[in-house]
């Protein structure tokens, strides 16, 4: 009998599935949802994860657009910048919007979007006292948690996205496409603060509930459409090692147990200098910021993390304002002063010091010392990087071949998605 507990799924830590396999999961899968004649919303990420949206969103028609009433899309953005028709089109492997509508019609693609008001609605708040529970103590507030309205006019919602280790909640995916993928900027403030605060070095590839996960699971109860998966794990290739389909949190879980083999590096020993090469969906170093999260572990006392993206030219496109302003800082800076920066957003703030990473503040003498170097080799100038109390390499000058053979060198290529832990 179904329960709204099964999970269909398949996966190999050492192969990816065949074109067979993958469609044969996908079809038992969204079958055993039984959806007939529902309003069903697809949940996707934007351009900045890994996976074959397009060979997966053609399974998922093929088998639930006969049966839906209604089936369309909602691009997570979080804050990311909004999508463009032609964006968007390409995101799903079509030359232009006209094939993206020719391939699936009656699909309607939205944005999320985030900057207006309008989008959301509430669906009730997490009391202080909960979320004193919730996050073990770090934080005593009441948050409202809205959304983006339209999960709510569907009678389900089905994410489509990957399961990756992720530096505020542990593992990405699930209920996180819902917060703060959709969701309004509270619970994106509070859940990213309460990951620095934790630090990402502790959370990043943690299995299990996490305080962040926690948080966004609680938020995400509310919620009264029902809440599904297709949660993959894609290899280093680029490939699906693994697919689980059914409600979010348990297939959720199956894929993050893949991720944790798959999307894992160990070294023996940790290396003097990393080289984080960014790929081109890392438009800015809100987003770049993931070759400092997933290789910071890995880097000795006294190091050099760089962040090598001769194409990234801005600190954030959305956000740009507000990192300017406070800049690049371990968590106690911002901790010895909150009321200096309480007009700053903290999902800002996380977001600094993650990229910025361990270190210490002492008040008294107002010194701030990292544990690591964290360098740009990026298009942002030289003196904007040291303003934003960043150093700076030419990228121009960087030579990956020499740094690769040096031995006290690790050069990530395609960095940002796998993570480097010590053993």
């Amino acid at each position: 009998m179904h329960t709204e507990q099964d999970v269909i799924g398949a996966g190999h830590p050492d192969r990816v599935l065949t074109q067979a396999e993958l469609t044969e999961v996908l079809h038992r899968g969204l079958a055993a949802l039984r959806l007939d004649g529902a309003r069903v919303l697809v949940i996707v990420p934007d351009a900045t994860r890994s996976i074959p949206l397009d060979q997966l969103f053609d399974t998922v028609y093929d088998t639930l657009a006969p049966q839906t009433a209604a089936l369309d899309v909602l691009i997570a953005l979080g804050t990311h910048p909004m999508m463009t028709p032609l964006q968007i089109a390409d995101r799903f492997g079509c030359p232009d919007p006209a094939a993206l509508a020719r391939r699936w019609p009656g699909v309607t693609f939205h944005n999320h979007r985030w900057d207006d008001p309008a989008t959301f609605v509430e669906l009730g708040r997490i009391t202080a006292g909960e979320l004193a529970e919730l996050s073990g103590g770090r934080l005593v507030e009441d948050v409202p948690v809205r959304v983006n309205r339209m999960v709510t006019e569907y009678d389900a919602c089905l994410v489509v996205g990957p399961v990756f280790p992720h530096e505020v909640v542990g593992f990405s995916g699930g209920d996180k496409y819902f917060f703060p993928g959709v969701s309004g900027p509270e619970l994106i403030n509070v859940s990213h603060w309460l990951g620095a605060l934790i630090t990402s070095v502790e959370i990043i590839g943690t299995l299990g509930i996490t305080p962040v996960r926690a948080l966004i699971e609680r938020a995400a109860a509310l919620i009264p459409t029902r809440r599904l998966t297709v949660a993959v794990v894609i290899g280093p290739g680029g490939g699906v090692q693994g697919a689980y389909v059914g409600p979010t949190r348990p297939a959720w879980a199956a894929a993050a147990q893949l991720s944790a083999q798959v999307n894992i590096r160990y070294l023996d020993e940790p290396v003097r200098r990393v080289v984080s090469v960014m790929p081109l969906m890392y438009d800015d170093i809100w987003t770049a910021a993931k070759g400092m999260y997933k290789l910071e572990p890995v880097v000795a006392d006294g190091g050099e993390l760089i962040i090598y993206a001769p194409h990234v030219r801005t600190f954030s496109i959305t956000h740009d304002r507000h990192i300017r302003q406070v800049g690049y800082h371990c968590r106690d800076y911002f901790l010895a002063d909150p009321a200096r920066f309480a007009d700053v957003p903290r999902g800002v703030l996380a977001h600094s010091t993650h990229l910025r990473g361990a270190g210490s503040y002492d008040p008294a003498t107002g010194r701030e010392s990292g544990r690591i170097t964290v360098t740009l080799a990026t298009a942002i100038p030289a003196q904007e990087c040291r303003a934003a109390n960043l150093s700076y390499r030419d990228p121009a000058g960087l030579d990956l071949t020499a740094l690769t053979a040096d031995p006290e060198t690790l050069v990530v290529p395609r960095a940002g998605e796998l993570l480097y832990r010590l053993r």
